[in-house]
């Protein structure tokens, strides 16, 4: 019976970490804007550059926030757009102001704190 009641406690805790690791701001803080640009994140980004599940050992994509390519929205378009050899590119995918609506969003984001627990 411990030993079922610590793994408890040891999954709620990692599943606090999980969430605490990529703070996202809630939607009344952004602008309509960045709704657009959260949604469009939530169909096609969220999938690899967060990670969904406590189970899941890593994600594909680095964590991204408004320090994303140095902060510079030219460089956040490009990349969207264009993608890199680790990524897909969106500009057939996404139109121009749906593009900018994702770096808006992006620009909202906090910086994720580190990760306390690192990985194997």
């Amino acid at each position: 019976m411990r030993c079922n009641a610590g793994m408890v406690c040891l999954v709620l805790f990692a599943g606090v970490l999980a969430v605490a690791a990529q703070p996202f701001p809630a939607a009344d803080e952004l602008t309509s804007q960045q709704l657009q640009g959260r949604n469009l994140f939530n169909q096609s980004c969220m999938v690899c550059h967060v990670k969904l599940q406590i189970t899941s050992p890593a994600k594909y994509g680095p964590d991204l926030s408004r320090n994303a390519l140095g902060g510079k929205e030219a460089v956040m378009r490009e990349v969207i757009s264009n993608g890199t050899p680790n990524m897909p590119g969106f500009k057939y995918h996404f139109e121009p102001d749906q593009i900018d609506a994702i770096v808006a969003y992006l620009k909202a984001l906090p910086v994720p704190a580190p990760n306390p627990i690192p990985p194997r």
